[in-house]
């Protein structure tokens, strides 16, 4: 039974105030307004108050991006002869995705190989003639010396751009798209794929200047989507934005997801709750059954009157932070009270009540 059928219900039930029948009202006699028969009993719902710990949240909207995402660009000029790696495949640091025509860096290498052997072997002969015999200049040696290393060098260079006529992944993730086919002219700098890390995942959101104080570096977090119906991540703000955005008064905190499915995609939204604090041992209740007075709320409860009826109380209350229907009631509800959660606006203070069921499901006495 949801919620307004029990009250339609409760209000079905009430007992109407009227006369008593019988040779009193013949005779004209007044009836006895402390008789429990000329009395109003008012069936109500109710809710036995606990301490708990109450933990305070900041729900703000957020949008996923991946961890890293980078666009490959190719370092050497040429024709793409061959495609190494298709879009969506997963990718390693260092997996090759695309080679280029590499003929003519392959003749220059070995042109400087021969070059830098030469070199080599004339100053290995220089240095022992100079250094052992005292044979020649000392200009000579050192233009020796200079030229194989020179020679050295430049065969380095080569070998290093032959090896980069190979594109390779910088990092691992998921190759999101290819910007070339094979016979495609590319040059330095050009784009040639994207990847995406998306495991973990980044997800940003824009905290609402007020909680500047309550938001830190390490405070927990939920995370949910709305497409991802039933999946809850966890984590922890592991970046909070120094400055304030003037057109929306907000922030941005950000916080690192595990994805080992990948189900969690780059542009998706998501609802964050960031935990900033724990109230341990608060009176919390619904915020439904809290009664708007002229300077507030107020709330009632089942009490006694003198006779031992059941009747309803009102109580003054101060309120405290809230959550979604929740409230923290700071002063003028206890341990143990019997809160009034539905029926409360059909009462005032005294009101005799006849308790029908609890919020938690336990049978109220004369339930049976």
């Amino acid at each position: 039974m949801n919620r307004y059928a029990k009250a339609f219900a409760l209000l079905a039930a009430l007992p109407l105030a009227g006369c008593r029948g019988g040779a009193a009202d013949e005779g004209g006699g007044e009836a006895d307004p402390a008789d429990d028969a000329f009395l109003r009993v008012v069936n109500v719902e109710v809710q036995p108050l606990a301490a708990t710990d109450f933990t305070q949240l900041v729900q703000v909207t957020g949008t996923v991006r991946a961890n890293r995402d980078v666009t490959v660009s190719a370092e050497e000029a040429g024709v793409v002869r061959e495609i190494l790696a298709e879009e969506g495949a997963a990718v390693a640091a260092g997996d090759p995705l695309i080679r280029i025509d590499d003929s003519i860096l392959r003749s220059q290498v070995a042109e400087a190989e021969a070059r830098a052997t030469l070199a080599g072997e004339t100053w290995e002969r220089r240095r022992r003639l100079f250094e052992e015999d005292g044979v020649g200049s000392e200009l000579a040696y050192l233009e020796a010396r200079y030229q194989s290393e020179q020679a050295s060098a430049g065969l380095a260079a080569l070998r290093e751009r032959l090896a980069r006529t190979t594109v390779t992944a910088p990092i691992p993730g998921i190759l999101e798209r290819r910007e070339v086919e094979i016979g495609a002219m590319v040059s330095p700098g050009a784009p040639v794929a994207r990847i995406v890390e998306i495991d973990p995942v980044r997800v940003t959101g824009g905290v609402p200047e007020r909680y500047a104080a309550d938001v830190k570096l390490g405070s927990e977090a939920v995370v949910r989507f709305d497409v991802l119906t039933g999946e809850e991540y966890g984590g922890s703000v592991d970046y909070v934005g120094a400055t304030v955005n003037p057109r929306n008064r907000t922030f941005e905190a950000e916080l690192q997801l595990p994805n080992p499915g990948l189900a969690i995609k780059p542009e998706m939204v998501a609802n964050i709750e960031i935990l900033t604090g724990t109230i341990p041992g608060a009176i919390v209740v619904p915020q439904e059954s809290l009664v708007r007075a002229e300077d507030g709320f107020v709330a009632f409860v089942v009490g006694s009157n003198g006779s031992g009826a059941e009747v309803a109380e009102l109580r003054e209350v101060t309120l405290g932070p809230s959550q979604r229907d929740q409230v923290v009631v700071e002063e003028g509800l206890l341990r143990g009270d019997r809160l009034i959660v539905l029926g409360q606006n059909l009462v005032v203070g005294g009101d005799r009540v006849r308790v029908v069921a609890t919020r938690d499901g336990v049978p109220a006495r004369g339930d049976q």
